[in-house]
């Protein structure tokens, strides 16, 4: 329907933003130029056909880009990892553990999590599509596009809650379905994570494909991966995932920096033969006077009241949380923190991220709006269009060569913070979720909630009263444990090593053997990406479509994935049937109204699938469905009568844990006042940690109402902005900028600096101490 002057009025009564509204006023109203010089000016652009000759030149040569991608960035990022390294061996102590590898120690810091979270959120895509949304649908598009992902990401702190308290020892999210349904959904989940890691690879790769061939002379498409290749994995077998965090750290803070050098170059200082259409006189005439698409206020550009820039950031939201929750990328960084940490990282990343594409967004699209408009035809082809060209354009265009350094140093940080987060991803899946549950488990005949070491079951079932319990001591009870330990440490890579341990050492041997192939799962990972990505960029497939169909195919798994940790009554049958009837109605969604929506129907396929009607049918009916048929068949299906019943559902989950590093001593100091020979249950785990769900609520309510409700209603209430509100918001997001940039730039490395330093004190501490008893004990003889 089309956006009216009542139906808005009427929404903005009804979220009481009056009061609001001339709050605001005083910030996006300024005593600036009219817009009266603008009432009468209408005009459309004309297309580039996409034969008539590309004005993209690029700025950088091939060997340029080869020796500040590799030896720059590559160099940095193991540098990092060596660092990570001698961190771990050093100071932790714990590198010979498997599960250091992907969730860095367990301990990660709330700010270092929030700029990794703000990282792994910002995709390359981020910087190119933003803008591609913004000239298409406005100043709305550009704003909802990142509302959409902002509350995508204050989810995921309820989402750490539930995950840290319920399944505090798991390193992916397969193994709590695993260990709640068991073999058949768990391989089902196994190839709908991997398929979400491919959808993820697939936009960094068409992504690192746009900057580079439009920054680099004579890029090929093998020059192009064989970079992105070396970029992913330069790094992941040296430091694991807590390099991936470092890097996520540098990623951000050098992202602001360029993000905040490009809009100083742009907005504050002299432009040179560009100065008559970057001012923001120019970007507004441009925005106010080019006619936008049908739906926005006045089919004006200068509008928030944009139906396609709402119904994007609707389909966003979905897509981004639906991919969220099925790519294990994202898991590791809420497995890397304890569950406050978690929280207040998640939060503080929300409001980081929201600055960076939403700046970006305006400062290079409407810069190239006005570029195109003083030309009357636009410079780029619809097809560099929808390919992201148009911040490389600009920022070239006003730079030059210093425009598509700053570009590749944010493209890059970006792809190797994201795609080493993808390598680490599909590594721990196929280490812990294939190879040691089906090609080479431990113990073959075990359940998922089996011991280990023992076989026998850690969780009683009623049904079945006299199956054997697990009695096996703690490892950390264990003397000889202690001795195979400092023989680990010494760095031996004699895998067939006899420890002397007779309780853990064959487990012990068993995961050096884990180890071991970790090194070599992430090397032919990494190998892998490059007959992908050639494959992929062959394929023809344009990055706005790998954007939003390929994502929108993901969405169908949301309510499985949700209901797999939030509900007990959900079922192996629920969750399976839901996704793929789920997947069917996505795909069926998305042809119909691609056929009979839109002219050309399916013969122009990449551009019909992937406009905002394709998609919107596609997702709504494809989570309503899977929803659906989940909730019915798990409530058909379950056997949960009583909360003991759900209870017992969650001991499954605690279950999950490794026998020689157990995650109750991450929680040594929240869980000092339980015996240690009390067994923790799911309600201790909820008491204990009550403050941090309290947090999560209280702060993810503000926030989003905040981000749903506020916000939105505020910026709605104006219909076509005048010149003096355009400069008001294009200011509050520019502050809004700097201050996010001051966060991450120092807040990250001042606490990690402080958390190493305690823990060194105490590695001090516990030494003196030992020593101590020695001498005793040596008196005593």
């Amino acid at each position: 329907m089309d956006f009216t002057n009542k139906t808005l009025d009427t929404l903005y009564v009804l979220t009481m933003s009056r009061l609001l509204h001339l709050l605001f006023s005083s910030v996006l109203i300024l005593p600036c130029v009219t817009s009266d010089m603008f009432d009468n000016c209408t005009t459309s652009l004309k297309n580039v056909q996409d034969g008539e000759e590309s004005v993209l030149q690029p700025s950088l040569e091939k060997y340029e880009a080869a020796l500040l991608m590799l030896l720059g960035f590559g160099g940095l990022s193991v540098m990092l990892a060596l660092i990570q390294s001698a961190l771990r061996r050093h100071v932790y102590h714990d590198q010979h553990n498997l599960d250091t590898a992907f969730d860095a120690g367990g301990k990660v810091t709330f700010s270092l999590t929030a700029v990794t979270v703000t990282s792994q959120m910002l995709w390359p895509a981020d910087f190119l599509q933003s803008a591609t949304i913004a000239i298409k649908t406005g100043l709305g598009g550009s704003l909802f596009f990142s509302i959409g992902i902002v509350l995508d990401i204050l989810l995921f702190p309820l989402l750490s809650i539930h995950l840290k308290t319920r399944a505090p020892g798991a390193k992916t999210f397969l193994q709590i379905i695993y260990a709640r349904f068991g073999k058949p959904a768990h391989i089902f989940f196994c190839f709908v994570a991997l398929l979400a890691n491919l959808v993820t690879m697939t936009s960094l790769v068409l992504a690192g494909k746009a900057s580079l061939r439009v920054l680099v002379k004579d890029s090929s498409d093998e020059f192009v991966i064989l970079i992105l290749a070396v970029l992913f994995g330069s790094y992941c077998l040296i430091g694991g995932i807590g390099t991936t965090f470092y890097i996520s750290y540098f990623n951000t803070a050098l992202t602001f920096v360029t993000v905040l050098v490009f809009v100083v170059k742009v907005s504050y200082t002299d432009k040179g033969p560009t100065q008559d259409y970057a001012t923001n006189e120019a970007m507004y005439e441009a925005m106010r006077c080019i006619d936008g698409p049908d739906g926005n206020q006045d089919n004006s550009l200068m509008t928030f009241r944009s139906r396609s820039g709402i119904i994007y950031g609707f389909m966003l939201f979905l897509m981004a949380t639906s991919l969220g929750f099925c790519d294990q990328a994202n898991w590791q960084s809420r497995i890397a923190a304890k569950p406050a940490q978690g929280v207040l990282g998640f939060f503080i990343a929300a409001y980081i991220w929201f600055a960076i594409p939403t700046t970006i967004a305006m400062t290079s699209a409407m810069t190239y709006m006005s570029l195109s408009y003083q030309n009357g035809t636009h410079f780029l082809t619809a097809n560099d269009i929808d390919s992201g060209y148009i911040t490389p354009f600009v920022m070239e265009t006003l730079m030059g060569s210093q425009g598509g350094y700053l570009l590749i140093t944010m493209v890059t940080m970006a792809l190797m913070s994201t795609g080493s987060g993808e390598v680490m991803a599909v590594s721990s899946i196929i280490i812990y979720d294939i190879y040691r549950t089906y090609i080479n488990a431990y113990r073959k005949s075990c359940s998922p909630t089996s011991c280990l070491l023992c076989g026998n079951e850690k969780v009683f079932d009623t049904v079945t009263p006299e199956t054997e319990m697990c009695a096996c001591k703690p490892v950390e009870n264990c003397r000889d444990c202690k001795d195979d330990i400092k023989l680990r440490m010494t760095g031996s890579r004699n895998y067939g090593v006899r420890y002397g341990c007779t309780k853990h050492g064959l487990y012990r041997h068993y995961e050096d053997l884990l180890i071991h192939n970790k090194s070599w799962c992430i090397v032919w990972v990494t190998i892998a990406v490059v007959p992908y990505g050639l494959v992929i960029m062959a394929s023809g497939v344009n990055l706005n479509w790998a954007i939003f169909t390929l994502q929108a195919l993901i969405s169908p798994f949301l309510i499985p994935i949700l209901l797999t940790i939030a509900w007990p009554k959900s079922t192996a049958a629920g969750v399976i049937a839901g996704s793929t009837s789920g997947l069917a109605a996505a795909i069926t969604g998305i042809l119909v109204v691609g056929e009979t929506a839109h002219e050309g129907g399916l013969r122009n396929f990449m551009v019909n699938t992937s406009t905002e009607y394709s998609l919107l049918g596609g997702i709504g009916s494809g989570v309503i469905i899977s929803s659906v048929v989940t909730i019915v068949t798990s409530l058909c299906t379950n056997k949960i009568k009583c909360a003991e019943d759900a209870k017992k559902e969650w001991e499954k989950t605690l279950s999950i844990d490794n026998p020689l590093n157990p995650w109750r001593n991450l929680y040594k100091e929240e869980l000092s006042k339980i015996a240690h020979d009390t067994k923790i249950t799911g309600s201790n785990m909820a008491t204990i940690f009550r403050p941090a769900k309290l947090i999560a609520y209280v702060g993810g309510g503000i926030s989003v109402l905040f981000f749903l409700v506020v916000f939105p209603a505020v910026m709605l209430s104006y219909d076509v902005l005048t010149f003096s509100q355009f400069s008001g918001w294009l200011t509050a997001c520019q502050v809004w900028c700097m201050v996010g940039a001051a966060f991450a730039i120092i807040a990250p490395p001042a606490e990690e600096i402080i958390q190493v330093w305690r823990q060194h004190r105490k590695n001090n501490t516990e030494k003196g101490k030992a020593a101590h008893e020695n001498n005793t004990y040596d008196e005593h003889l």
